[in-house]
């Protein structure tokens, strides 16, 4: 069943839906492998379509009963649905048929060679879908050695972009040493018919200099990576291409405080009863399920423990994200940049 984690209280489009465990692609920045051993080399089955139209024909579970409408899944935020077993078992092409029916709404994110098959084309082209496809610049083929190459990918988004609603290009990770190669690339990605670009700063393991620490990982200082993103945004409005932030410190930045590019596309309806649009200063809404007894243990996977798991089986969705915005001040002033103001 298409599942929601950590992120609901960040991420406008927290529910995902993984057709695989693992991935060959082999990203040398990969964050999932710091969080599945054998990640690279067991790649197993994920969600089926069975648990998918359950959830298209309404059912949810205690991470998604807040979630009263149909809002748009995220496909491959754990791994690519489009990696090259995809190619033999065809468990995401099945999915794909299956929204490509029902017209439900998604985003997919991807770097599989497979999006540039005809059969894979055609079946995109039926659906209610945004694409996300990432790729910074060519400097990045060393470190993504098991997936396309930087132009072959770029060729992929020709092929694709004329055939769906949108097509994104995910720069992510940036690495701000190629900051004036990826700039160069902006006029490729929009001959490509690319709609705009996500930014979001290399996440590392260990400080170096530079870094400085935000939750569990390091990542460039808030005044570098802001002063990126504002090259790059000006970069992209000359050329006709929005530009979004797909980091929390610096998610205001973006043309949208939804990342995923999904702005003013009739039938994709987001969430915006969250922090990001709590602390950017916006007004979120809430639908009647969020204020239903229960639909707060979502946030269970915020405090794993057994007091809050069972406080949380009373608590409403409305109700836990306002006491996650009044409890936790100091760690959302870290996430979003703001410590010490």
């Amino acid at each position: 069943m298409p599942n929601c984690g950590s992120q609901v209280f960040l991420c406008d489009l927290p529910v995902r839906f993984d057709t695989y465990v693992g991935c060959t692609h082999g990203c040398q920045y990969c964050f999932a492998t710091k969080k599945q051993d054998g990640f690279y080399n067991n790649i197993k089955k994920g969600e089926s379509v069975d648990t998918l139209k359950k959830f298209i024909e309404g059912e949810r579970t205690i991470e998604t009963n807040w979630c009263d409408w149909d809002i748009p899944l995220h496909i491959g935020g754990m791994s690519d649905p489009l990696q090259p077993i995809e190619r033999k078992t065809g468990y995401t092409y099945e999915c794909l048929e299956l929204l490509a029916k029902t017209q439900y709404p998604f985003v997919m994110s991807t770097k599989g060679r497979l999006l540039g098959d005809d059969k894979y084309i055609e079946v995109l082209s039926r659906c209610n879908c945004v694409i996300q496809v990432s790729m910074a610049c060519g400097s990045y083929d060393e470190i993504e050695k098991g997936c396309p190459t930087f132009k072959e990918r770029l060729e992929i988004v020709s092929k694709i972009s004329p055939r769906v609603k949108r097509v994104i290009i995910r720069i992510q990770p940036y690495m701000r040493e190629f900051k004036a190669e990826i700039i160069n690339n902006l006029k490729l990605f929009k001959e490509a018919g690319a709609y705009g670009v996500i930014i979001e700063g290399m996440k590392f393991n260990k400080k170096k200099p530079g870094l400085v620490k935000v939750g569990t990982d390091f990542t460039y200082a808030l005044d570098d990576i802001r002063n990126d993103i504002l090259e790059i945004k000006k970069g992209c409005h000359r050329l006709g291409l929005r530009c979004f932030s797909g980091e929390n410190r610096t998610r205001a930045l973006g043309d949208n405080l939804c990342c995923c590019s999904i702005e003013n596309l009739e039938g994709f309806k987001e969430n915006t009863f969250n922090l990001n649009h709590i602390i950017n200063g916006k007004k979120p809404e809430y639908t009647e399920n969020m204020t239903k007894k229960g639909t707060g243990r979502v946030f269970t996977a915020l405090y794993q423990n057994t007091i809050n798991g069972k406080r949380l089986k009373n608590e409403s969705f409305v109700g836990e994200m306002i006491n996650t915005a009044k409890n936790k001040q100091d760690f959302i002033a870290e996430i979003f940049g703001k410590k010490g103001k």
